[in-house]
């Protein structure tokens, strides 16, 4: 089981104002903002839903493009996710659509974040 996961970006503001805005629309907000002085590397950034982050960003030097995947309750928010993330400034990496080579009801979208993480949000239910 997950708890959490963190990505490395190359420029904290700009994917803050990604991330807030992209996954705003599938109910995470900005939880967490800890200071370098408080890390003792560099400023971190924590989203997730109901008080608990499970998706850390953080600043740094060397940036390996990541895959996460967000799972949703519907396909207008697998829909919301994509617009979102568009208007966010990511780039689209597949519009939202069923994934049949998954499974049946898969139904996902991927954004790439300003760094060229692929981003996704999934529903698993029948339409």
């Amino acid at each position: 089981m997950i708890d959490h996961i963190s990505l490395i970006v190359s420029d904290l503001a700009k994917s803050k104002a990604f991330y807030t805005a992209a996954l705003k629309s599938i109910g995470y907000e900005l939880l967490h903002e800890i200071p370098a002085s408080v890390t003792g590397s560099g400023d971190v950034l924590g989203f997730g839903e109901a008080g608990k982050p499970d998706l850390w960003i953080a600043a740094g030097k060397t940036v390996t493009p990541m895959h996460v995947a967000f799972r949703v309750d519907s396909r207008e928010l697998v829909d919301a996710f994509h617009k979102a993330g568009l208007e966010a400034g990511g780039q689209d990496n597949g519009a939202p659509g069923v994934r049949a080579h998954y499974h049946p009801d898969y139904y996902g979208a991927f954004i790439h974040d300003p760094d060229g993480h692929n981003i996704e949000a999934v529903c698993h239910s029948p339409a």
